[in-house]
């Protein structure tokens, strides 16, 4: 069973729990990430949720989000859930926001609550959607996505649209965004925890 770490509000590993219930009216803090996957000429790789997801089904979206396991850093999760999802064997990432935490409820009152460091990576990879994850692909042109987020018209899951802002500020070429500070990420996500 696939598990998550639990946080508290200072982002300290506070024990772990399921996967499959942690997500429900009250969902706790708990440690995830998000990664964005550009091609060579500047494409994101957009991802859409499979129908059968609980959270946020059929949405358009970032190429990959998740959940470390204990034990586990937010860059192999990455790359472990890159590869289960998408077929894509991605070689690096790199952090780009340590810091990025939100909270969002769907309309059936399924709440998202996460520490979800950002990760972006630049490679020209082809993609074999795992059905139980992923619907369909899209690659998009960035600064077409992120006018969109700006004018508030993106039809993008709501974390999407709010780490597309923070991007956008950190430069309009992603190739050229800083990387972040891993003494910035949540505690847990700088010493995974080895025992639950």
């Amino acid at each position: 069973m696939e598990q998550v770490v639990l946080l508290d509000e200072e982002g300290r590993p506070s024990g772990a729990t399921d996967k499959a219930t942690v997500h429900h009216e009250d969902t706790p803090l708990h440690l995830a990430f998000s990664c964005y996957v550009f091609n060579s000429r500047g494409e994101l790789l957009l991802t859409q949720r499979a129908l059968s997801k609980p959270t946020w089904p059929g949405v358009w979206t970032n190429t990959c989000c998740g959940h470390p396991a204990p034990g586990e850093t937010p860059r192999d999760a990455v790359l472990r859930r890159l590869s289960d999802e998408l077929g894509a064997e991605v070689g690096h990432v790199d952090l780009v926001l340590p810091r990025f935490r939100y909270r969002a409820v769907m309309g059936n009152g399924m709440v998202e609550n996460e520490m979800c460091p950002v990760f972006r990576a630049i490679v020209d990879v082809s993609t074999d959607p795992n059905p139980d994850e992923v619907e369909a692909v899209r690659w998009t042109p960035w600064a077409a996505l992120a006018a969109e987020v700006a004018a508030g018209t993106a039809e993008i899951s709501p974390w999407a649209a709010l780490q597309i802002t923070e991007l956008s500020a950190l430069g309009p070429d992603p190739v050229r965004w800083p990387v972040g500070d891993p003494a910035e990420l949540p505690p847990a996500a700088r010493e995974p925890m080895n025992t639950v």
